[in-house]
């Protein structure tokens, strides 16, 4: 699988090239945006692993051009730029799929395995689990056709769960994932918006999807 990455910190785009050649993929390195348009435009690529904030071309206007072009390559966004109107700019642009720095790698193959598992010309799928949907793309939430107004941190918090449907995530992963490592946020937190979370999606309905595993952390849908 041939993988392109385009990223104009150099160090760490020579990280994820050597990280992902373990995994066995042939990786592709453009170091500006204008390169790695060009790349994306005349290359057969399996993914594109996408910064936004890149010299000569951002990565947005990248993304943006090469869909208008028809190109449905997988994108994968790998940004500082962590906001959620960041993350619907991007995904509203054509983008699969979005992480924010720091990462993970163990979290970024696992992407990787995802995005390329999809139909080439889906974009941006609903996430479903049962009776409940989440489109990334639209930021919206409906459960038994019935919309639900998230807040950011919620959205946020129940798109990784349903991301992960069917796995245990930790109080540490979702800190992680949702607040980006700050240090100031502690476990107590995460049970707060699990709270608000279920109040919404579970409590006005009959079923329960959000559960606790004791000792664990927290499941969306059956354990697989």
């Amino acid at each position: 699988m041939n993988i392109l990455v385009v990223e104009d910190e150099v160090k760490l785009a020579n990280a994820i090239k050597r990280a992902l050649e373990i995994q066995t993929y042939a990786v592709t390195v453009a170091y500006d945006g204008q390169t790695g348009l060009d790349l994306a435009v005349s290359e057969e690529l399996d993914l594109i692993i996408l910064d936004l904030m890149l010299p000569k071309i951002d990565g947005l206007e990248i993304c943006r051009m090469i869909r208008n072009q028809g190109i449905h390559t997988p994108v994968l966004i790998l940004t500082a730029k962590g906001l959620v109107s960041d993350k619907i700019n991007g995904l509203d642009t054509g983008a699969d799929d979005y992480m924010v720095k720091p990462f993970s790698f163990e979290e970024l193959f696992a992407r990787i395995r995802a995005l390329t598992r999809r139909p080439r010309h889906v974009i941006n799928p609903v996430l479903t689990v049962e009776d409940l949907l989440l489109d990334p793309s639209k930021f919206t939430v409906s459960r038994n056709e019935i919309g639900i107004s998230l807040s950011s941190k919620e959205f946020a918090l129940l798109e990784y769960l349903m991301r992960n449907k069917g796995s245990i995530l930790t109080k540490t992963q979702i800190i992680g994932h949702i607040w980006d490592y700050d240090a100031d946020v502690l476990p107590n937190v995460v049970e707060v918006h699990i709270k608000h979370l279920r109040d919404k999606v579970d409590k006005p309905f009959e079923k329960p999807l959000i559960m606790t595993v004791r000792g664990f952390g927290y499941m969306i849908g059956a354990k697989e």
